[in-house]
């Protein structure tokens, strides 16, 4: 196995891939890479992972059976049968779960992590959230400890944000659920209800409180 290891790095590189210190790079024989992607220590890649050029893996990433367009950045995160596209960066600590799919330029923070769920472009989700079973529209900001709230004790329900969404740090989305676009949502809200367009919910349980401005 270490001489197969070996023989499957040296390939790689040759293709224009570098690693940091190949003795420390994991990568199965289904993985495939692109040219000007740096692997740093400590990085897995398995399964039939497709890894874009003039990525940043690493160090201390896991990939499995993932897509991963060109130029992405994934810092000491996990990644399983997710896709990422063009200029999207993960990590550190994230954990892309299956059916995850972060749309271009998607910045994705420490300790988030997402499940069944779309992120359109340019989607910022800082840190300490979790997203499952939801559509997301581009340029929409998820603040920190986030919770979509999917599972009603018998079956997975779906969320839906709009674009240009604000979520306030520490809001509960009890869904199923819609926010629609530019709509926003207070601090420790807890949304149980549809919240329409250009509108404020704020409270526990949320209520709609004015128009945005």
């Amino acid at each position: 196995e270490s001489i197969l290891r070996r023989r499957i790095n040296r390939h790689w590189m040759e293709a224009g891939v570098t690693m940091i210190d190949p003795s420390t790079v994991y990568i199965e024989s289904g993985v495939s890479l692109g040219p000007d992607t740096t692997l740093w220590p400590n990085v897995q890649l398995l399964g039939s992972s497709v890894i874009g050029s003039g990525c940043d893996i690493g160090p201390n990433t896991y990939v499995r059976d993932g897509l991963i367009g060109d130029r992405c950045t994934i810092t000491a995160s996990f990644i399983e049968e997710a896709r990422m596209e063009d200029d999207v960066h993960v990590g550190p600590y994230a954990h892309l779960r299956k059916g995850a799919h972060l749309a271009s330029g998607v910045h994705l923070g420490n300790f988030g992590e997402v499940k069944e769920s779309y992120l359109g472009p340019g989607v910022k989700m800082g840190h300490f959230s979790y997203i499952g079973n939801a559509h997301i529209g581009a340029k929409t900001n998820i603040g920190a400890g986030t919770i979509t709230c999917n599972y009603d004790g018998e079956k997975k329900n779906s969320t839906t944000i709009g674009e240009d969404v604000f979520i306030g740090s520490d809001t509960m989305l009890v869904a199923p659920i819609t926010l629609g676009d530019r709509s926003r949502t207070g601090a420790g809200s807890v949304v149980t209800k549809d919240v329409p367009a250009d509108s404020l919910a704020v409270g526990v349980p949320a209520r709609i409180r004015k128009k945005s401005t």
